[in-house]
C-alpha cells in the first residue's frame, strides 16, 4: 500500500439534510416505496420551480448546463466539460442526492403527526440546496403517496457526520433559508486503527454490477470497487473535485480481503413510473456479509457509503448500508 496520501484531496464533502413535516391529511407510504414516493414528488415540483414553462425537456433544453433541474434530475455525461467514463463505465452522471426514508416504509401518518426523512445532497452549489428546500416547502399543495395526503414542511436541519442535527437550514415560521452553510467533510485517508474484521449490513435492497451483470454476492473487491467509484464520481462532478485514488493498487489490495460469512435474501419491490406507466424493479438483496483482512485504506470509504449508498438506483434509497465494528475512537 502506498505510504503517503494527500489528505487535502481525500476529503468527501456533502450536505446531510433532515426534512421535518407535520401531516395535514392521512399519509400512507407503501412497504419499500417511501423513497420512491418522495423522489417522484420531488421531481414534479422541482421541475416546476426550476424550469421555464415552455421547456420541451431537459435533454433538449439549451439552458441545461445552468438549469438546476437538468443537472440534478437528468444529468448527462455531455454536460459542460468533457467527462471521460469512470472506472465503473458510467454512461451518464449519477444524480447528486439520495433519500433515507426506510423508517417510513409501510407506515400511515395520521393528521397532526410529525414525520421526517433525510436527504443527502452531494452538490455543493447553494442554488441546488435552495431548490430542494423550496420544493418540499411546496409539497403541501401537491400531496404525497397514493392517497395524495397533504403535509407542511416545518424545518430543515443540517446533520453532523454522526447524524446529529447541528444547524437550522430552514424554518417555516420565518420562511428563510440560512445564508451560510458548511458541508460535512469525511476524511478518506487510511485509518491505522481499522479492525481486521468488519460486518456490512445491507439495510435496503442492493444490486452491484460487475462485468455488465448483477453480482450474485457482494464479494469485497466488487463492493469496494462500486463504493470507491461512486464516492469519487460524486466528488468529481458535484463536490470539491477529483480524489487522489490509486485505482489499480486498490483493486489489487481489495482482492486480498476475504468474505467469511454471507447471509442474504432477495427482496422484490416494483415501482410504477408516473410518466410512462411502465413497471420497474427496485428490488435487490438485503442481509449481511462479514469480511476479514487489512481495512486500513478501505474502511473510510465503506463508512462514506453509509451516506452515498452503493449500487444501482441508489437515488431511490437502494444500497443503504451500515458497517461495524466501528473503528477505535479517534480513527476516521
Amino acid at each position: 500500500m502506498p505510504s503517503q496520501y494527500n489528505s487535502a484531496v481525500l476529503q468527501f464533502r456533502f450536505y446531510p439534510l433532515r426534512f421535518e413535516f407535520i401531516a395535514k391529511d392521512s399519509l400512507y407510504f407503501p412497504p419499500g416505496k417511501a423513497a420512491n414516493i418522495l423522489r417522484g414528488a420531488l421531481g414534479v415540483i422541482f421541475r416546476r420551480i426550476a424550469c421555464v414553462p415552455q421547456c420541451a425537456g431537459a435533454r433538449v433544453c439549451e439552458m441545461r448546463e445552468s438549469c438546476p433541474y437538468a443537472r440534478v434530475f437528468e444529468p448527462a455525461a455531455h454536460d459542460g466539460a468533457a467527462f471521460p467514463k469512470s472506472p465503473s463505465g458510467l454512461a451518464d452522471w449519477p444524480r447528486p442526492f439520495v433519500f433515507r426514508a426506510r423508517h417510513l416504509d409501510g407506515r400511515t401518518i395520521a393528521p397532526g403527526d410529525r414525520f421526517h426523512f433525510d436527504l443527502n445532497l452531494f452538490s455543493l452549489e447553494p442554488n441546488v440546496l435552495a431548490c430542494f428546500v423550496l420544493t418540499f416547502a411546496s409539497i403541501v399543495q401537491e400531496g404525497l403517496g397514493p392517497r395524495r395526503g397533504k403535509a407542511e414542511l416545518l424545518q430543515v436541519e443540517l446533520l453532523s457526520a454522526e447524524g446529529v442535527p447541528q444547524q437550522i437550514v430552514y424554518e417555516h415560521s420565518t420562511r428563510t433559508i440560512a445564508a451560510a452553510l458548511s458541508p460535512v467533510s469525511l476524511d478518506l485517508t487510511p485509518c491505522a486503527g481499522a479492525p481486521s474484521k468488519i460486518r456490512v449490513e445491507f439495510l435496503t435492497p442492493t444490486e452491484l454490477k460487475y462485468e455488465d451483470r448483477i453480482a450474485p454476492r457482494p464479494e469485497f473487491p466488487i463492493l469496494f470497487g462500486r463504493i470507491r467509484d461512486r464516492v469519487a464520481t460524486l466528488s468529481r462532478l458535484y463536490g470539491a473535485g477529483p480524489l487522489d485514488i490509486d485505482y489499480r493498487g486498490t483493486n489489487s489490495r481489495a482482492a486480498r480481503i476475504t468474505m467469511t460469512s454471507c447471509r442474504l435474501k432477495r427482496q422484490e419491490i416494483e415501482r410504477r413510473s408516473g410518466r410512462t406507466g411502465q413497471t420497474h424493479s427496485i428490488g435487490g438483496f438485503t442481509g449481511s456479509a462479514e469480511y476479514e483482512g487489512d481495512f486500513t485504506e478501505f474502511l473510510p470509504f465503506v463508512i462514506a457509503a453509509k451516506w452515498t449508498g452503493v449500487g444501482r438506483q441508489s437515488v431511490w434509497g437502494k444500497g443503504e448500508l451500515a458497517v461495524g465494528p466501528i473503528a477505535p475512537a479517534g480513527c476516521c
